[in-house]
């Protein structure tokens, strides 16, 4: 102890509290409080698709606790005590929220969401896909890795919490005329209805066999552009 304290420039109270004074540690707590609340509100934002795989609160620990052990390491003027209170009160609050979303269905669907229908009976809910952070595109290609290649094949297709996204299949014989995905088909759109044939808006989904016109509005969006609709079985 006494060489410890003998030696220039090294101290206890540098070690424990870097550059910082004991009243540091009460505005460690203030800051942890902040920091949680501020990564869990924009993880909400993110959407579901930002934390894939993991939970919002896994991540939230992740990164509060992978920031608390970095910068007692790196820095000097950073003590290991706020380190340690970090610690404790992303474990604390961690815990506590786990507490009041198995004790609270409000708060659980107000802190992590809840699943989301995005495609009904094979079309698009429009308004509650609007709601995700999540493009066409991108949706597309998770239902063609999936082995969908029109939407008439899907009875339901929601997107859970955790952002992956469950599908349910009709049967082959319920098969209906849809949307096709596949690359080359969409690109094959129209606003002239040349031939009498089942046609898909591309914006919802929603499927009509449709006569020659030179427009038709979709009975559900209101849009205009179509594509030849395709009654493609699904391949498992």
């Amino acid at each position: 102890m006494y060489l410890l304290q003998a030696t220039p420039g090294f101290t206890w109270k540098e070690i424990l509290l870097g550059g910082e004074e004991w009243s540091f540690l009460l505005e460690t707590v203030l800051r942890s409080f902040i920091m949680f609340v501020i990564i869990l509100v924009s993880l909400r934002i993110l959407g579901k698709r930002g934390v894939k795989q993991l939970s919002v609160f896994e991540l939230v620990v992740i990164l509060g606790l992978g920031s608390a052990a970095a910068d007692p390491m790196f820095y000097k003027d950073v003590g290991i005590l706020p380190a340690l209170i970090v610690f404790a009160m992303v474990v604390g609050l961690y815990s506590c929220i786990t507490y009041l979303v198995g004790k609270n269905k409000k708060f659980e669907v107000m802190v992590e969401g809840k699943p989301v229908c995005l495609i009904k009976e094979g079309v698009f809910s429009i308004n509650d896909f609007k709601k995700e952070a999540l493009g066409e595109e991108e949706f597309f290609a998770e239902l063609r890795l999936k082995s969908v290649s029109q939407l008439g094949q899907i009875e339901e297709a929601i997107i859970e919490i955790s952002g992956e996204i469950s599908i349910f299949y009709y049967p082959d014989e319920a098969v209906k005329y849809g949307l096709p995905i596949m690359q080359k088909p969409m690109d094959a759109s129209c606003k002239v209805i040349t031939d009498t044939a089942y046609y898909s808006c591309i914006f919802c989904g929603y499927t009509k066999e449709l006569q020659p016109i030179s427009n038709y509005n979709c009975a559900l969006c209101k849009k205009n552009e179509w594509i030849k609709s395709s009654n493609k079985k699904r391949i498992a």
